[in-house]
């Protein structure tokens, strides 16, 4: 019974947003902006003289799965709650963990796609060349860090609980993530308490991982950093989890399941 939760209730979760989100909101949003992005931060790097093209192909490439990662992972409750369904979702007896992780599994392979195709497809338009030895570990780096924005995400589905709705949040983590995590200014170069903060974001030790095999290095090389990314990640859900947990026992304490 859990699995079927886990694996049929999760993909019945991420194909409901389609109920009121046309699937063409698809190709701006994951197919044409993070390309745009790209582009746009690499010229600005050409102009200044800072990096190199394949520095902020990397960045770029990687935060674009926090998109789907943060928002539609939030959005996977807060459409719960605004469609008055939540309350008979968590009076069913299945089992939480099972419940609300299922729904993290599409929107994972979701934010891992996104951000490979944007890597591959502004490879092709800025003519940047990786070692073809690197593919299959950069595709691995890239799914764990699509993990570890999830977990994130999940602390936002959490925060649905007690808010009207999750997106302004969802951008101003987004923001953080962009500006904070190496995306297209080195950690070196930022002021030493943003580069400490980095330390405990999704992304960071993903996109240096990503960096150091696009430069040549071996999956061992950079397999560390991988986990380190991978236990952010686990660390995020955990913490979303709980969250959760305590938010729903809260509102059914106080009344307040299906107010904002």
């Amino acid at each position: 019974m859990s699995l079927r939760i886990f694996f049929v209730g999760g993909w019945m979760s991420y194909r409901a947003l389609f109920g009121w989100l046309s699937p063409w909101i698809l190709i701006p949003m994951f197919i044409i902006d993070p390309i745009l992005q790209i582009v746009f931060f690499a010229y600005i790097g050409r102009s200044a003289g800072y990096e190199s093209d394949q520095f902020f192909l990397i960045g770029n490439a990687l935060v674009a799965a926090a998109v789907p990662c943060l928002f539609a992972t939030g959005d996977t409750i807060e459409g719960e709650r605004q469609f008055q369904t939540l309350a008979l979702l968590l009076a069913s007896p299945a089992r939480r963990i099972p419940l609300f992780l299922g729904r993290a599994v599409p929107v994972i392979l979701n934010g891992f796609l996104v951000a490979l195709f944007a890597l591959i497809v502004g490879s092709l338009v800025l003519r940047v060349s990786l070692p073809p030895a690197s593919l299959v570990p950069l595709a691995a780096t890239i799914s764990v860090s699509a993990f570890a924005c999830t977990g994130l995400g999940l602390v936002s589905a959490a925060l649905a609980l007690r808010v009207r709705e999750t997106a302004v949040f969802s951008n101003i983590v987004w923001g953080i993530l962009l500006v904070f995590c190496g995306v297209n200014v080195a950690l070196s170069a930022l002021p030493g308490w943003m580069g400490a903060t980095a330390q405990w974001l999704p992304l960071t030790h993903g996109i240096a991982a990503s960096r150091e095999l696009a430069d040549g290095a071996s999956w061992s090389e950079v397999a560390d950093t991988v986990a380190v990314e991978g236990a952010v990640g686990a660390m995020y859900v955990a913490v979303g989890l709980g969250m959760l947990a305590f938010f729903e026992m809260e509102s059914r304490r106080h009344a307040t399941l299906d107010m904002a």
